[in-house]
């Protein structure tokens, strides 16, 4: 009976500590996933996705979720140091003061790679992120489309609701289409910034400039959750699937229903399988402190780029084009189905 009980206080103590891969025997050695919170889909699902892939190559996965708490994180960070993983996977809740425990990671021997949330003020192991600014030169590149097949040339008005002016996913995107566009000086752009990310801002934008610009061809969204606001805002002015041509970017479920729907003709997807994929391609070199290489690399089809940055190896992923007549495929995040490929690791 005594023995049972130290089994079960342990089993409890392992579960308190966040989500376990059920990947027990023969591994590598932990990793620990330091989630910034689970309260949206994509940070739902890059659980699943490091989970599988990195079961894939050979390591048991522990998630630790903040709870979008900066506090709580440093925390989770120091009694993990104490643990001795054979590495930490961080997706800070706050860029800065994260730094700190990154280094104090690295001290210890333990190896730290940065999912997601690019931290450039100290040096990790690896880097993993969205080509943001690829991201809206894809929007671009798909806005010049609509725009011709509507109006028999690349003219128009288009509406950019921006997220957050201090996020640098939303000013990448925006430089990275705005670029794009100027060889196209028949095309009108009118950016406003959803304060804070809050799709309500999104939708009082759009219903503003509905009444302001009667004549918007096309409206591009920095996030699907804002093109949900800006659906309400356009239904509310009478419009239906189609009258508005809307474009936004990061590939979540809510875009790609709009997409079945008939209300987004395109949502740029935020590559989150494959930015947790080539973590796991590049896991055993940072366990064991090999030199990873620059050049190009295919992470799930996609064509991406290692380059080696003052904070270290940095593989940047761009995102793809999500359409009505590719909306069901696996690969896409926003559908929920990591893809089944078995990830190999990098030789």
């Amino acid at each position: 009976m005594n023995r049972l009980r130290r089994l079960l206080t342990a089993s409890i103590a392992i579960a308190a500590m966040g989500v376990v891969s059920p990947a027990f025997a023969d591994t590598k050695g932990k990793i620990y996933y330091m989630v910034p919170t689970l309260l949206d889909e994509f940070q739902t699902e890059s659980v699943n996705a490091i989970t599988k892939f990195m079961d894939d190559v050979g390591y048991e996965v522990v998630t630790l979720n903040a709870d979008n708490k900066t506090d709580l994180q440093q925390s989770q960070m120091n009694d993990t140091i104490l643990q001795k993983p054979s590495a930490i996977i961080l997706a800070a809740v706050d860029f800065n003061a994260l730094a700190p425990s990154i280094d104090k990671a690295r001290a210890a021997g333990i190896p730290v790679m940065i999912f997601d949330r690019q931290i450039t003020s100290t040096p990790s192991d690896l880097t993993s992120v969205a080509g943001t600014i690829e991201i809206g030169q894809v929007a671009a590149g798909e806005i010049q489309r609509l725009l011709k097949e509507k109006n028999g040339a690349v003219k128009g008005k288009v509406l950019q609701v921006l997220g957050d002016p201090a996020d640098p996913y939303s000013l990448d995107i925006q430089k990275g289409f705005e670029d794009k566009m100027k060889e196209f000086p028949g095309v009108q752009i009118i950016s406003l910034p959803a304060m804070q990310w809050e799709a309500s801002n999104a939708g009082t934008i759009v219903s503003d400039q509905m009444v302001a610009n009667p004549d918007i061809d096309l409206i591009f969204l920095h996030a699907a959750h804002l093109s949900v606001a800006a659906v309400a805002a356009l239904e509310a002015k009478g419009k239906k699937p189609g009258d508005v041509m809307m474009i936004s970017s990061n590939g979540a479920p809510v875009g790609l229903d709009l997409i079945r729907k008939g209300w987004l003709n395109v949502e740029v997807e935020q590559p989150l399988y494959a930015q947790a994929a080539a973590l796991a391609m590049f896991a055993d070199k940072v366990v064991n402190k090999q030199e990873i290489k620059p050049g190009n690399y295919n992470v799930l089809g996609l064509d991406s780029v290692m380059t080696i940055e003052k904070w270290g190896p940095n593989i940047k992923i761009p995102g793809a084009a999500i359409t009505k007549e590719n909306v069901d495929e696996p690969r896409f995040w926003g559908n929920l189905k990591a893809p089944a490929d078995k990830i190999m690791p990098v030789q």
